[in-house]
């Protein structure tokens, strides 16, 4: 009687074309197809690319088809192979765990049919540590997203270990009670930092939905079953109140110096356009387009990651300054919104503005003055942005509270009339 030779499963890697990175791939062998008895390679890709694997010069291999030498990568105990870059060596492992799942079916096969086997690797699956997974698709999955973005899914990596008391949460346990805990804790939770005191409801209603967002991402990658997700309502938000410029405070503040020109500049910039400080801090010239007697602005929102084309008024573009090269930043040198709040607190403060006011606060003066003036509500969610029109909304409230007061401001003595 003969035996077939056991499927090996092995992390690889192949040279992007342009030679700047390796995919990673996964390779079986031998792998035999349903009715045949020849054996091939199974190959499946993971979709990823790691810039910085670390090679052993001390284990050549047969070396590449142009003639250069090549070298096999190191990999660590568990066989994972290692790099220098953090960001890679988490691909690194998720790939591990991949071949690792897949290693196991094969190993099943003789003895389960693809029936059991993937109840098996599903009875795996639901032994993960959700904590565990979260913070790995947190850091796989939005290594481009925002800073704040970034900074939001690193806060609630840090929360559900102080929900779970330090123990893990397993995905089995993943349920509809569950989700309604984690709700419960956020409207209580404390804050990072040298903060004190809990969470704001609005940020407790942004961090469920990141947790919710975390479970969905579970479902899809198959650790769980059910979609519990979306049969859970999120933390409905508090409505805030947007604090803005008037124009009788906006014109004092273009006389007034500020220690910081490229500040200054880029504020009024922002109350021209609507521009949120990390837009505005990476436009580059390249994207401020001339169109006939006017200028536009094409370019790709940060946050929400739309391509906007937004036509600019000439003060607006004269607060750009001197044109430089396309691939230069407009305003070079506009630092982030931590280091900006002293200057920017000493100009307000100056120009005898008593109103607490941020970089953002300029954003929100485009749209209450935009409204103000009379343009209609659809066109200033364009203008900012918006993907939903109720977003604006909450500045058309703030328009109405000031058009309420002004119905009120001029009073005559009616005497007996």
């Amino acid at each position: 009687m003969s035996y077939r030779q056991s499927t090996v499963v092995t992390v690889k890697l192949r040279q992007t074309p342009n030679k700047d990175g390796w995919y990673l791939y996964i390779e079986a062998y031998p792998y035999f197809k349903p009715g045949e008895v020849t054996p091939s390679r199974y190959i499946h890709m993971c979709g990823r690319v790691i810039h910085t694997p670390i090679f052993d010069h001390n284990r050549p291999t047969r070396g590449r088809h142009d003639g250069t030498a090549s070298y096999k990568v190191k990999r660590d105990i568990n066989g994972v192979i290692q790099c220098r870059a953090e960001i890679d060596t988490q691909s690194c492992i998720y790939a591990a765990r991949v071949a690792a799942d897949m290693q196991k079916e094969f190993d099943m096969k003789p003895l389960f049919n693809s029936d059991d086997a993937k109840a098996l690797a599903q009875a795996e699956r639901d032994k993960a540590d959700f904590i565990e997974y979260f913070n790995r698709i947190r850091v796989e999955r939005h290594k481009n997203d925002s800073e704040s973005i970034k900074i939001n899914w690193k806060r609630v990596g840090e929360l559900l270990p102080i929900f779970s008391k330090g123990k893990p949460i397993i995905m089995s346990t993943i349920n509809a009670k569950l989700m309604e805990n984690v709700k419960k804790f956020m409207l209580t939770a404390p804050q990072g930092g040298t903060k004190k005191g809990t969470l704001s409801r609005n940020t407790a209603s942004t961090y469920f939905a990141i947790f919710k967002a975390g479970v969905h991402q579970a479902f899809i990658d198959e650790y769980l079953t059910v979609d519990i997700a979306a049969k859970i309502k999120g933390i409905t938000e508090q409505e805030s109140r947007r604090e803005h410029l008037t124009l009788e405070e906006l014109n004092p503040l273009v006389q007034t110096p500020c220690d910081s020109p490229i500040l200054k500049r880029a504020a009024l910039f922002s109350a021209l356009t609507g521009l949120r400080h990390c837009d505005i801090q990476k436009l580059s010239w390249s994207e401020v387009v001339r169109v006939g007697d006017s200028w536009r602005l094409d370019f790709t929102q940060k946050k929400t990651g739309g391509v906007e084309y937004m036509p600019i008024s000439n003060q607006a573009y004269a607060l750009c300054g001197d044109r430089t090269d396309d691939d230069r930043l407009v305003f070079d040198g506009l630092q982030d919104p931590s280091w900006i709040s002293v200057p920017l607190k000493r100009w307000i403060e100056a120009a005898g503005i008593t109103k607490h006011i941020t970089f953002h606060c300029f954003r929100h003066t485009y749209a209450t003055l935009q409204l103000f003036k009379g343009t209609d509500i659809f066109t200033v969610s364009k203008m900012l942005g918006h993907t939903n029109v109720r977003t604006t909304q909450i500045y058309a409230k703030v328009v109405d509270e000031s058009k309420l007061r002004a119905s009120g401001a001029i009073e005559l003595d009616m005497g007996d009339i």
